[in-house]
């Protein structure tokens, strides 16, 4: 029975990537990442390559189940060159994770959009709701707006194999989040971005736009949408120490900006200080500070400083993928620098 193979990948647009999709029909297809072939887009329609040599290539990298298409699959790809090199906009081929030694958890917020009224779900044509404050996991019709489609977007989730963790209304009104954990950061990825490209294809059944935009109601008294980013290497997860975490969240603190520059457009719309942030313009580290730049978990301390952290920053149209290779090589250099205090102390005259 032929399958139907839905290739997705991320364009070269600037600031922020959009999600591009076309369909593949294979023949006794089985099923398994390996035996999806390359392919090939005109990237002169995706600002990736000029029309003069407009083939871009597509890499299949992850594969999972379509579950509202009979005999379908969803298969991630990253964007080569003709020549087979990693195209500048892939962000995947930046993650120095090959063993997959680095585990990630999303939370992708998001605002469900009404593109009549260019407001979100819940919002009167003129005027605003009540004050957020409600909203935060909340229940009827007064408070949560959407909810079939979330409920929808969890189930084709969990469908196709993604590995959800949880969803619930956020603060501000339309405004949801869902969480995706993996053992990989490029798989972590992989899974967030199939799971928005599965959230805009719902939204189109029923009219309702998906805004990623991480302050999409402006300077008004509402939340923003981030994408926290919890992650955990080895070193983390077996520290046992305060230390080994004050180490990794120093090493943060000189490369602010590189970070940021990775972390989503318009950030300093939302990293003001207010609304359960941290100004752009600082970095803090805490536990159980929502309003670091990092946060401990409490869980971590209470575990004797086994755990993850939470890089708050990240805002929810970043790509996980270039917020994941600029983590794990942040984390890297920490865990270098301890390795070489370690080495120079066995070598000195004290050892």
């Amino acid at each position: 029975m032929a399958a139907k193979l839905e290739y997705i990948w991320l364009d070269g647009y600037k600031p922020t990537q959009s999600l591009r999709s076309k369909t593949k029909i294979e023949k006794d297809f089985s099923g398994k990442l390996e035996d999806c072939a390359m392919w090939s887009f005109d990237g002169s329609s995706t600002e990736q390559a000029p029309g003069g040599s407009s083939d871009c290539l597509l890499k299949p990298v992850f594969i999972c189940k379509d579950p509202e298409r009979r005999e379908a699959y969803l298969v991630m790809c990253e964007v080569l060159t003709a020549d087979g090199k990693a195209h500048p906009s892939n962000g995947r081929a930046l993650i120095d994770d090959d063993d997959n030694d680095f585990w990630f958890g999303f939370e992708q917020e998001y605002f469900l959009w009404n593109p009549e009224t260019n407001k979100p779900l819940g919002f009167p044509v003129n005027g605003y709701p009540t004050p957020q404050g409600q909203y935060y996991c909340s229940v009827g019709a007064q408070n949560a707006f959407g909810r079939d489609i979330v409920e929808e977007h969890l189930d084709i989730c969990l469908d196709a194999g993604l590995n959800v963790e949880g969803i619930n209304a956020e603060v501000a009104a339309g405004q949801w989040e869902f969480q995706i954990f993996a053992k990989g950061a490029k798989e972590a990825g992989d899974q967030i971005w199939i799971a928005r490209y599965l959230l805009e294809r719902l939204g189109e059944k029923s009219g309702v736009a998906i805004n990623w935009h991480c302050k999409p109601l402006g300077t008004l008294d509402w939340n923003g949408s981030g994408m926290h980013a919890n992650f955990s290497n080895t070193a983390l997860r077996t520290a046992g120490k305060k230390d080994v975490y004050d180490n990794i969240c120093e090493a943060f603190r000189p490369v602010v900006k590189e970070h940021i520059e990775v972390y989503g457009a318009d950030n300093e719309q939302r990293l003001t200080g207010k609304h359960e942030t941290a100004s752009i313009y600082d970095f803090s580290y805490g536990i159980s500070d929502r309003g670091a730049s990092i946060r401990i978990p409490l869980a971590t301390v209470e575990r004797g400083w086994y755990g993850y952290l939470e890089d708050r920053r990240p805002n929810s149209a970043a790509d996980p993928y270039k917020v994941a290779a600029r983590i794990v090589k942040t984390v890297k250099s920490a865990d270098k620098t301890v390795e070489d205090q370690v080495a120079a102390f066995a070598e000195s005259e004290f050892a």
